[in-house]
C-alpha cells in the first residue's frame, strides 16, 4: 500500500507523519528545536537545525515502519509562517532565520507604509513585525552586507523543500504571509518587493499547495531507500491544519483555543479587512482564500488567572466555576478585557491592557475565572464579526487546541458566537496530516473530496438562543471597555499601525 509523508516544520519541533492511502497513521516522528533570543525582541533559529531535525524525525519513522516507508509515494510540507531565511547565490545560509514571533522590525513596518501608501491594498494586510518583508527591510538597514549578498529569501518549510529537492519553490498560503504577495492575484507583487529592495529574482517560484513543486532528489531518495517521489507545494501551518480537518470549502473553518486564539474561515473569494487587522491569506488549495482573526491571549489568559488564584489543577478550577455559574452569578460577574499581551484583531494595539471591570468585594476566584473565560469568548466574537464583514462567514466550525478540552468553555463559546462548534476526533496530528494530504493530492492519490474529508466528531456544542441573549448586554459592556482603556493611555481612537506602537 502506498504511503505518504507529512512534514511540519514548527517552532518547537519538526513532526513527521507517515500515513497510508486510507489515511490511517502508521508512524510519527518528532525532533525538538530551540529558539535563540540574543537581544530583546529577537527570535531566531538556525536553518540547518530544521534540516537536521527533519532527518532525525524521518529516521524515527523509517525505524518504526521500514516496510511502509519503502512504499512512500508522496511528500507534503507545512511549517511556521513568516520566517526569513536568507541564502546567497550558492544556496548557503547567510544568517540565522528571523522568526514569526520576532519583534525587532516595528520601525520598518512604519517605513513600509510610508514608502508604499497603498501597501494594504496590494498585500491585503497591515505591515506588522511578524511578517517577512519588514524583516528584510531591517536587514537592509542594519546588516547591509548580508542584504547585499542575499540571492534568495525562503520561508522555513521552503528551505526544507530546497534541501529535499534542490528547488526554490513556495506556495500561495505561506507566501501570503510575506507582504510580498498580491493575495487577490496569487502572485508576487513587484511594487511590494521593490519597497524592500528586492525583485522577483529573490523569490522562489510559486505553485498551489496541492500541486507538485519538485521531486525528492535522486541522492536523498537513494539514501532513504525510496523513489524520487513528488513533493507537494504544501501550506502554512494554519492552512495545512485546515486541510487536515477537511476545511477546504467556503464557510468551513476552525476556532483554535491555544496560547493565542484563532478563528479561521475558508472563502471562495479574496476577503480583506486590513483596517481591522484581519489576516487575508490564500488557502493551500486552488481557488480559495481564507480570513483569519487572531487574539493574543486565549488559553494563556486562563493559565494566567489560574496562577493568580493559586490553582494548578485547571480542570478542578473549571469544575468549580461551572458549579458557581448560575444565571444570577453570570449576570453579576465582572467583565474582563483579555489583552494581557496587547491585541491583534480587531485593534492591532500591542500596548492594549487587560482590564477587570465591575469587581466587587463579594467576587471570589470563581467570578474572576468566569470573567476571563467569557472575555476570551467576547474577543473571539469580535474576530468572527470581522470575518463576516469581510465576506468570510463561518457555517461550520471545528473547535481545536488545548482550551477545547473544557466542555463548559466550549458551550460558552457556541452561545456567544452563535454558531455550532464541533469537537473532532483524532485531529491532534493537525498540520502534519494536512501536509500529508497535500502530498496525496500532488501524487494523484485522489481528489479533494476523497482526500480532504472531515474527521469524526466526538461532540457538538449547539448555541442556545436564550443564553446568547443573556450574553448580549455583557458583550456590549465588554466592547465599551477598550475605547475607555485606550483613552486612559491618551491614545486617540482609530486604527493603530505597527509604527504607532
Amino acid at each position: 500500500m502506498a504511503t505518504y509523508l507529512g512534514l511540519d516544520i514548527g517552532t518547537s519541533s519538526v513532526k513527521a507523519l507517515l500515513i497510508g492511502a486510507d489515511q490511517r497513521v502508521i508512524a510519527i516522528g518528532n525532533a525538538p528545536l530551540d529558539v535563540s533570543r540574543p537581544h530583546p525582541l529577537w527570535s531566531e533559529q538556525n536553518a540547518e537545525d530544521w534540516w537536521q531535525a527533519t532527518l532525525a524525525a524521518v529516521a524515527e519513522l523509517r525505524a518504526a515502519a521500514p516496510a511502509a516507508w519503502a512504499q512512500l509515494a508522496g511528500i507534503g510540507l507545512s511549517g511556521q509562517m513568516h520566517g526569513a531565511t536568507l541564502l546567497d547565490a550558492d544556496g548557503c545560509v547567510l544568517r540565522p532565520a528571523i522568526l514569526w514571533n520576532d519583534g525587532r522590525s516595528g520601525a520598518e513596518c512604519a517605513e513600509l507604509h510610508r514608502i508604499l501608501p497603498d501597501l494594504t491594498t496590494r498585500a491585503g494586510n497591515i505591515a506588522m513585525p511578524g511578517f517577512t518583508a519588514p524583516k528584510l527591510l531591517w536587514v537592509r538597514n542594519h546588516e547591509p552586507e548580508v542584504f547585499a549578498a542575499t540571492a534568495k529569501v525562503l520561508l522555513p518549510k521552503d528551505y526544507v523543500r530546497f534541501r529535499l529537492t534542490g528547488a526554490y519553490v513556495s506556495e500561495m498560503s505561506d507566501a501570503a504571509g510575506t507582504l510580498w504577495l498580491n493575495v487577490a492575484a496569487r502572485d508576487w507583487d513587484d511594487a511590494l518587493l521593490a519597497a524592500t529592495g528586492l525583485t522577483r529574482s529573490h523569490m522562489p517560484s510559486l505553485v498551489e499547495g496541492s500541486a507538485v513543486s519538485a521531486h525528492l532528489s535522486a541522492s536523498l531518495a537513494a539514501d532513504w531507500g525510496v523513489a524520487a517521489v513528488p513533493v507537494a507545494g504544501g501550506g502554512g501551518d494554519n492552512a495545512a491544519s485546515a486541510v487536515g480537518i477537511g476545511a477546504v470549502r467556503a464557510g468551513e473553518g476552525f476556532l483554535s483555543l491555544g496560547t493565542s486564539g484563532v478563528v479561521f474561515a475558508v472563502a471562495n473569494q479574496y476577503a480583506s479587512a486590513p483596517e481591522r487587522t484581519l489576516h487575508a491569506f490564500c488557502h493551500a488549495v486552488p481557488g480559495r482564500w481564507h480570513g483569519m482573526s487572531v487574539i493574543l491571549s486565549a488559553a494563556a489568559a486562563l493559565s494566567w488567572v489560574a496562577e493568580i488564584v493559586g490553582e494548578s489543577d485547571i480542570a478542578a478550577l473549571l469544575g468549580r466555576v461551572e458549579a458557581w455559574a448560575t444565571p444570577e452569578h453570570r449576570a453579576q460577574a465582572p467583565v474582563f478585557l483579555p489583552y494581557l499581551s496587547g491585541e491583534r484583531t480587531p485593534h492591532n494595539d500591542p500596548e492594549a491592557n487587560g482590564v477587570f471591570a465591575g469587581l466587587r468585594a463579594g467576587h471570589g476566584q470563581e467570578a474572576m475565572v468566569y470573567a476571563v473565560l467569557e472575555g476570551v469568548a467576547f474577543a473571539l466574537a469580535d474576530g468572527l464579526d470581522v470575518l463576516r464583514a469581510a465576506g468570510a462567514p463561518l457555517t461550520s466550525c471545528f473547535l481545536v487546541g488545548g482550551g477545547a478540552r473544557s466542555r463548559f468553555w466550549g458551550q460558552m463559546l457556541a452561545d456567544v458566537l452563535g454558531i455550532p462548534l464541533s469537537l473532532p476526533e483524532g485531529a491532534e496530528t493537525g498540520a502534519a496530516l494536512g501536509a500529508a494530504r497535500l502530498g496525496m493530492l500532488a501524487a494523484g492519490a485522489g481528489d479533494e473530496a476523497s482526500v480532504c474529508f472531515a474527521p469524526d466528531v466526538s461532540a457538538v456544542f449547539t448555541p442556545h438562543a436564550a443564553a446568547g441573549a443573556a450574553y448580549a448586554p455583557r458583550l456590549a459592556r465588554y466592547r465599551a471597555l477598550y475605547p475607555a482603556e485606550r483613552g486612559a493611555r491618551g491614545v486617540t481612537i482609530g486604527m493603530v499601525t505597527a509604527g504607532d506602537a
